[in-house]
């Protein structure tokens, strides 16, 4: 009985995360006639659930919208599903891309986005000023933020009693499959002032907690979330608070380990390098500043807008479980920035991303 209530839950929320944009493929639309006279066209990269066009539900259409109000057509619509493959089609040029701070430090460093010109975007001075900050690099801006999550690691209350050092000295335990994680790892290893700025001395010492534990998972699809705690094979997963919510709505006793601070990261609009016209991508970034746009994108792939007057209707849930407008909570969140900080790989000081994908390639495999 027991395993086939179980297998009844990995259904259930199964079948939830696959209507999500985040597990859900979006095919690349057909570029419809334009509403004006414009005659632009763009090439967009995006998370799937960034940038909806109605191909998993007729109710889930902002791009068309785009479209219809603004003249300009999308001739090409990629979406990805993991960061790796989100930095191979970034190899591709495009017109504006969905990024995260480890490969919009990539991008920038490589020349592929230029700098962004914030008069020319309606409602940018809406975005929360720390998001802003974080887009900049040498007083430049980089990118508009879009949506963003924390981390929180959850625990099955039946079995255990919830601790972040547990949580990572145990093979009960499934951790996301991103060089990132290293910041949490360096969290439960010790108290420092920042987990992305760590010295090869403190990266060697969080690895090597990390290796102690050889047969915990390394999750890509939240469905491997879903089937561990459902089944009862993890005590503990690395997530973020959405997926808590998908779980105890399921009726499993999951909860969040209580942590003085966590980790998170920001993924923002960047437009591409060498466009001979920016006037619909600057359109398009109009576009997804805008509340309208962040509060479906954030109620759909279940993170929060970095608009907060998106925080309505749909999205109110979302804000609500990540604190938008919060500042006590948002304090608490070290947020991945791009480069890391000040602390310079080139200063030799501190290890940079690049260092830490090259060890986290001998964890995850």
């Amino acid at each position: 009985m027991k395993a086939r209530r179980a297998h009844a839950t990995v259904v259930a929320i199964s079948t939830l995360v696959a209507t999500m944009g985040a597990a859900s493929p979006t095919p690349t639309p057909t570029p419809s006639p334009s509403a004006t006279q414009s005659d632009g066209t763009l090439r967009i990269l995006t998370y799937r659930g960034y940038a909806e066009y109605g191909g998993i539900s007729s109710r889930v259409n902002w791009v068309g919208s785009f479209e219809k109000e603004t003249g300009c057509r999308i001739a090409k619509l990629d979406t990805v599903e993991t960061a790796a493959d989100m930095a191979e089609l970034a190899k591709q040029p495009y017109d504006v891309i969905s990024a995260g701070p480890v490969l919009a430090a990539e991008l920038i460093a490589a020349k592929q986005v230029q700098p962004l010109d914030p008069a020319k975007i309606a409602g940018y001075d809406d975005i929360d000023e720390r998001f802003r900050d974080m887009s900049k690099v040498s007083g430049r801006v980089y990118g508009v933020p879009y949506l963003w999550a924390s981390h929180e690691f959850l625990y099955d209350s039946t079995r255990v009693k919830g601790s972040l050092r547990q949580a990572f000295e145990t093979d009960r335990a499934a951790l996301e499959d991103s060089p990132l994680t290293i910041a949490d790892a360096a969290m439960a290893a010790g108290s420092l002032d920042d987990p992305f700025e760590l010295t090869e001395s403190r990266l060697d010492d969080t690895i090597a907690l990390l290796k102690a534990h050889k047969h915990r998972s390394y999750w890509r699809s939240p469905i491997d979330l879903v089937k561990g705690f459902a089944t009862g094979a993890l005590d503990y997963a690395q997530a973020t608070p959405y997926y808590r919510l998908l779980l105890k709505e399921a009726g499993l006793p999951v909860k969040a380990v209580r942590t003085a601070e966590t980790t998170g990261w920001v993924d923002s609009w960047m437009l591409g390098a060498h466009l001979p016209d920016t006037t619909c991508a600057y359109r398009w970034l109009d576009w997804v500043t805008a509340p309208d746009a962040q509060r479906d994108a954030a109620a759909w792939v279940g993170m929060a807008p970095a608009n907060g007057k998106a925080c309505k209707g749909r999205a109110r849930v979302m804000c609500e479980t990540y604190g938008v407008g919060d500042d006590k909570r948002l304090d608490r969140i070290a947020f991945a920035v791009r480069p890391p900080g000040d602390c310079r790989a080139e200063d030799g000081e501190c290890t940079d991303y690049a260092a830490w994908a090259e060890r986290w390639s001998t964890l995850a495999q």
